[in-house]
């Protein structure tokens, strides 16, 4: 991919020189700190030494007094719970958290995840039917219900009542429930706005310990559920998410609860576990079942209280993600030849592609591998219950959510993020709204969000690249968004001793004039710069920092991100 590169400005030199000295890092490491708002002492202390005393009173969150005295009210009064939850990673995580918390002292809750086929997205009729036929007077949501009014008016009028912890943006009215639980309100003052949908119900299950005097140490078994919903959701790991994510890493790669310990032996996830793994190996495991069948599954993996009966629950799941896995790569191949076949398509702005046979639970992910070869906001829409339902994806820095709000009157519904959001219109409306959709795109993009974008940190010089560099490096960890691992870049350099592998993957070492140091580097799919690298051509390197272990040797190496030829 032809990335532009973006070089970070240079903070402030006063604050680079300031914090370098009272932290005692050299001012490479000091800029780009700077650069990620820690500024002093303080500051580096919290980013560095995340601390759970040091997360936000619950009860800042709006209705979250209301919210524990109706779930205390409910406990009292033996009135049965019922937690609902989206069947995405987020909400069945979410799921798994509340209903767990629960159920660990009170027998009269269960849990429900709508059909991601039957019922759809979020609060369903369905589902509310669903609780009033069966006696739940109270329903806590998960990761949904911000926007679904007309269905809490129809649990209002059965009789049941409704706690909402949702963090996707508000509409403009909000639904009438006993409490609704989203930092995202426009009358809420919570000082943290990026919680995952799990966080909210985290924070629920905060306050109502804090209230009911139970240890807030007992919360902590929940933390690995909190960083797999953090890493899958795309949230920013920043403020408070850093805090749980960092400590729910450390739970899963030291003490995961069994249904986690389960995936990770499934799916061969190696030692150190990191986000990344979360979003790649973990989190798409926990998916499959919502998208190719039914999302409960990974809600019994989650809860499993043993690990011989998590690894009976996660094969089952493997073998849903070997389908899941069949189904994407089909369906991404029929729409890649879509957009090839299309007239001038370097013309176009936008991709929205329909076709009423796709399969519903793969389409966001192949919304992503298409912006991988075709770089423009996506959107793949397909037929569920005489619907075009679809999933957005957007590229860098461009607002998805806002050009679909703007075709608003072509839709039936739709909610989501910057980056990623869902759809629901008439079949009819389809090619109107691709219309539409070109239309709004083309007047908001910019050129350069139409060319994938290479954030780079800063420029090193090769003897900067250090073990005492690189220790400073892995302690800023978590990564993620908002917190990306640092992008460096090196100069006219020119490659020695290079060796393609597999046919495709590169090994080779980088010299600089002026400078000892000749790291090794490694650059995955980039095999077509072998006869370039080969020439002694000078060239602009843009990498991460790792660290590689070989028969107990361990040693610094460069991770590729791009090349640059002059």
């Amino acid at each position: 991919m032809d990335f532009r590169w973006k070089i970070k400005q240079k903070a402030s030199p006063s604050e680079v020189e300031h914090l370098s000295q009272e932290i005692n890092v050299n001012p490479t490491l000091a800029n780009m700190l700077v650069n990620r708002g820690v500024v002093d002492f303080q500051t580096a202390k919290d980013f560095f030494r995340p601390d759970l005393d040091k997360l936000h009173d619950p009860f800042l969150m709006k209705d979250m007094e209301l919210a524990v005295d109706r779930i205390i009210r409910a406990i009292e009064e033996e009135e049965k719970i019922l937690v609902y939850g989206d069947y995405d990673v987020d909400g069945t995580t979410s799921v798994a958290l509340f209903f767990g918390f629960l159920k660990d002292f009170y027998d009269r809750v269960d849990y429900y995840i709508p059909d991601r086929y039957k019922e759809g997205y979020g609060i369903s009729e369905k589902g509310v039917r669903f609780a009033a036929e069966n006696g739940f007077s109270l329903v806590v949501s998960l990761d949904c219900g911000i926007k679904a009014l007309d269905k809490i008016d129809l649990a209002n009028s059965l009789g049941v009542d409704f706690i909402i912890c949702d963090h996707h943006t508000p509409g403009e009215h909000l639904p009438k429930a006993i409490a609704i639980l989203d930092p995202k309100r426009s009358d809420c003052l919570y000082p943290y706005k990026e919680l995952s949908g799990c966080g909210v119900g985290f924070k629920l299950i905060q306050a109502f310990s804090q209230k009911t005097g139970r240890s807030p140490s007992h919360l902590y078994g929940y933390l690995d559920l909190l960083a797999v919903s953090i890493a899958s959701d795309i949230v920013p790991i920043t403020g408070e998410n850093r805090v749980l994510a960092f400590y729910g890493l450390d739970r899963i790669n030291n003490n995961p609860r069994p249904g986690l310990k389960a995936l990770i032996l499934k799916g061969k996830v190696e030692k150190d576990i990191n986000i990344t793994d979360i979003v790649f190996k973990i989190g798409p495991r926990i998916n499959a079942s919502g998208r190719i069948e039914h999302a409960k599954a990974s809600v019994e993996l989650l809860l499993s209280k043993d690990l011989e009966s998590a690894i009976r629950r996660a094969e089952l799941v493997e073998d849903v993600n070997a389908t899941r896995k069949n189904v994407d790569e089909n369906i991404t191949r029929e729409a890649l030849q879509m957009i090839e076949d299309r007239e001038a398509v370097g013309r176009y702005r936008t991709t929205v592609l329909f076709k009423e046979d796709w399969h519903k639970g793969v389409i966001g992910i192949v919304a992503s591998r298409c912006i991988e070869k075709y770089y423009r906001p996506t959107i793949i829409l397909t037929e569920s219950n005489n619907k075009a339902t679809g999933s957005a994806r957007s590229v860098y820095d461009f607002d998805i959510y806002e050009a679909i709000q703007e075709c608003s009157d072509l839709l039936d519904q739709f909610g989501g993020h910057k980056y990623a959001a869902g759809l629901t219109l008439s079949v009819g409306n389809v090619p109107a709204f691709q219309e539409k959709f070109e239309q709004v795109v083309s007047t908001r993009i910019k050129e350069e969000h139409l060319r994938p974008t290479l954030e780079v940190d800063d420029e090193l010089l090769l003897d900067q690249i250090n073990y005492k560099f690189f220790n400073i490096l892995k302690q800023m960890a978590p990564f993620g968004p908002g917190n990306p691992e640092p992008v460096f870049c090196a100069n006219q350099v020119y490659a020695d001793n290079v060796r393609i592998l597999k046919e495709k993957h590169l090994r080779f070492e980088i010299v600089q004039d002026g400078q000892l140091t000749r790291p090794v580097c490694i650059g995955f799919g980039f095999g077509k710069y072998y006869d370039f690298l080969n020439s002694k051509m000078r060239f602009n390197i843009a990498f991460e920092v790792r660290e590689n272990t070989f028969r107990n040797t361990s040693t610094l190496q460069l991770y590729v991100k791009d090349i640059k030829f002059d």
